[in-house]
């Protein structure tokens, strides 16, 4: 890779137009380029558990790969992302060794991305990756240039097909709303704030800690986030 650039990751899209598919979002640090990367379910969960730090009964995978780096005394000195020729992103782990030797493995940029998150691990691409797939988020020329839409491209501009959340009436409800890929994930949100003001942060945390425990991570994630906003307004 010639010229890298580092980017830091700044979230995952909910408003997914396929069942179980999300976006995680890119950000090139000190630019505005964005560089959205479709994953599957398992990923964005775990991918969520980190960054809302949700606590797991037992490691998860990249968990686990974090554990197995630490105890061999190595180090992820950082990740590469890439686009290969069909389109699809990957990534390069660079790992260090106890003797500063590095050695390269390939990995799916979903997985690059679990385990730097946890690893407190540098994620860089290329000045090409940047121009080919990179967007402004003030911009969508890109996108309406575009005569076929890829499905990142899809995932963020601004489709609303999606049902409105429906009135919430318990803990269990709110389980089908966030797990409910039809609903538009602005709306849910609003209508779960609404029937967590009837709770405290205590026993919104109780809540969470249930979900966790029953490995329901998309829902204890998704409502630890909402437990972060309600506070900050």
């Amino acid at each position: 890779m010639k010229k890298r650039h580092r980017l830091k990751l700044i979230g995952i899209t909910y408003n997914q137009i396929e069942s179980g598919v999300y976006a995680v979002i890119l950000e090139e640090v000190n630019g505005d380029r964005r560089i959205p990367i479709v994953i599957g379910y398992a990923e964005a969960q775990a991918i969520e558990c980190k960054l809302q730090e949700v606590k797991t009964p037992r490691p998860l995978t990249h968990d686990l790969m974090k554990s197995i780096l630490d105890n061999f005394n190595l180090r992820l000195s950082a990740v590469e992302i890439y686009k290969m020729p069909n389109g699809v992103f990957a990534a390069n782990l660079i790992i260090e060794d106890s003797e500063g030797d590095l050695r390269m493995i390939d990995s799916r940029s979903s997985d690059a991305l679990a385990l730097a998150i946890r690893a407190g691990a540098p994620i860089y691409t290329s000045s090409e990756v940047l121009e080919e797939a990179g967007f402004r988020p003030k911009s969508n020329k890109a996108i309406k240039e575009n005569e076929e839409k890829s499905r990142e491209e899809i995932l963020l501009s601004g489709i609303d097909s999606l049902a409105v959340a429906p009135t919430i009436e318990s803990f269990d409800n709110l389980e089908e709303i966030i797990t409910n890929d039809n609903l538009n994930p602005d709306s849910a949100d609003a209508e779960i704030l609404e029937f967590l003001a009837n709770f405290s942060d205590v026993e919104i945390e109780r809540q969470i800690a249930d979900f966790a425990a029953a490995e329901k991570y998309e829902v204890a994630a998704r409502l630890k986030a909402l437990l972060k906003k309600r506070r900050e307004q």
